[in-house]
């Protein structure tokens, strides 16, 4: 809400229900109404949650509740337009609506039963894989050998591996001997060292040796598909138990989607249940539920339907309208062109590098006329145009430091450095000095935040007249004061 606006609150903070039917209320006398807005009760906790967002610690502009209180009424008068104007019945609205609700509501189809089963499940299916060979932790050394290598290639291969392995039996050792002469990228710079593994996780050859061997046991040369090996049996373990791996488990878990998997099976197993329930319906019971035992999520949901039904009202009267109205936009910049000027001069047009001498005409000769707008275009056409390039071209309303070349060439700086391109040796500049700006476009940015400005205040202004407001003093003076 920008202290209720409207700009923030489509993507920051919209949360989600579906009509008065999720408004849930709590008793009079514990949450009164503190107004009402064309007859439609506002209550106090609702104003509270507002408030106490849009003012708290860190808020530059805080507000106090007086103060706050016609912010807070221009945003419901907004919202009763956007109801009034049917907005929530566009299927875009209630699509958006539901989507963002779904969110909030799905994970109250896991409990942690549902994550402990399926974790215990996991680990279940671990042990079974992992069967009573178990895991190992163990070290190699690998000489590489083409299966389709000669039988010389293979025979010098087979003499140096026994000569490693004999250096090994001597006492050499091991991770060393892997670090130096080990052709297994993986594992050579970690003294052979392999991560641990189980049945299943390597070539059949490899595993058959490694659960041959016990703990600090080392295997004879043999061969695989890979080449020569030799294996350092560093530890055999079985499966650790469940308590000790849950924690990782259920991460793992988690990382691939554990919850909405149990969502969607949950929802599904729900709607089996009862046939006459459509998923939608599931959902919005569920939502009703929750928020009728939840206020904060009841505020939540409440600030992102009127958020929604606010962005969308106010793009169409005020944000959106002003940026497509030129007319309108060059009109406001006349009338308040005062408002508008500069504290120094600037130059609206190009700074250029060419390669010839010639081209230096030519950029101008092709812009010359054209609305500066159109400027960049028909310069990407003329000159660089498929894959040559012949020129570079910064476009743009510059002030002094803004370019170096602008600053030389327009204003006078002859100590300024300008930008060089090592192909393009030649530099130009071609545009006008302005003064002030002379039509909207020069500063077009503030002429339309301003103009939206005017918009809104005319607007609100506006509702304000057909719609009432009574604010109950009484119960206003109780804010966070109760």
């Amino acid at each position: 809400m920008n202290n209720v606006s409207v700009k923030g609150m489509k993507r920051g903070f919209m949360s989600f229900v579906f009509c008065s039917l999720f408004f849930s209320t709590v008793g009079a006398q514990s949450d009164p109404t503190i107004m009402t807005v064309n007859g439609q009760p506002v209550s106090r906790s609702e104003f509270e949650y507002s408030y106490n967002k849009n003012n708290a610690e860190g808020v530059i502009d805080k507000k106090s509740v007086e103060e706050y209180v016609d912010l807070f009424i221009n945003y419901k008068l907004k919202v009763q337009a956007a109801l009034d104007a049917k907005l929530d019945t566009m299927a875009s609205f209630q699509n958006e609506f539901r989507s963002y609700r779904d969110q909030q509501i799905r994970p109250s189809f896991v409990t942690d039963a549902d994550v402990e089963k399926e974790a215990r499940s996991y680990y279940d299916r671990m042990v079974e894989q992992v069967g009573p060979r178990g895991l190992f932790t163990a070290s190699h050394i690998l000489l590489r050998v083409d299966q389709k290598a000669s039988a010389s290639a293979m025979d010098s291969a087979k003499v140096r591996i026994d000569s490693i392995y004999n250096a090994l039996l001597a006492g050499a050792d091991f991770a060393e001997m892997a670090k130096k002469v080990s052709q297994d990228p993986g594992s050579a710079s970690k003294g052979g060292k392999l991560p641990k593994l189980g049945p299943n996780q390597t070539v059949k050859e490899f595993e058959d040796v490694a659960y041959s061997l016990k703990d600090g046991e080392m295997s004879k040369p043999f061969t695989s598909p890979f080449g020569w090996h030799i294996i350092k049996m560093d530890e055999r373990s079985q499966v650790p138990p469940y308590d000790s791996l849950r924690t990782n488990i259920v991460r793992f878990l988690e990382s691939r989607g554990l919850r909405e998997h149990i969502a969607d099976k949950n929802i599904k197993a729900a709607l089996n249940a009862d046939s006459t329930l459509t998923k939608q319906q599931l959902m919005d019971n569920r939502a009703a539920e929750m928020q009728a035992a939840d206020p904060e999520l009841n505020n939540l949901v409440r600030e992102y339907h009127d958020g929604l039904l606010l962005f969308e009202i106010s793009n169409r009267l005020v944000w959106d309208k002003a940026a497509k109205d030129e007319a309108a936009l060059e009109s406001y910049f006349k009338k308040h062109k005062k408002n508008y000027k500069w504290d120094s001069p600037r130059f609206k047009g190009i700074a250029y590098h060419v390669k010839d001498q010639a081209d230096v005409k030519a950029v101008r000769d092709c812009v010359k006329g054209l609305d500066f707008d159109e400027w960049a275009d028909k310069l990407r056409k003329t000159f660089n145009n498929d894959s040559t390039i012949r020129i570079r071209v910064e476009k743009g309303l510059f002030k002094k430091g803004d370019n170096g070349l602008v600053d030389r060439e327009v204003f006078g700086d002859a100590a300024a450095k300008a930008k060089t391109y090592k192909d393009y040796p030649i530099d130009a500049v071609y545009g006008k000095k302005l003064k002030a700006p002379k039509d909207y476009t020069d500063v077009k940015g503030l002429v339309t935040a301003d103009y939206q400005d005017e918009l809104e205040k005319e607007w609100v202004a506006e509702l304000r007249k057909k719609y009432t407001v009574v604010v109950n003093k009484d119960v206003l003076a109780t804010v966070n004061n109760h």
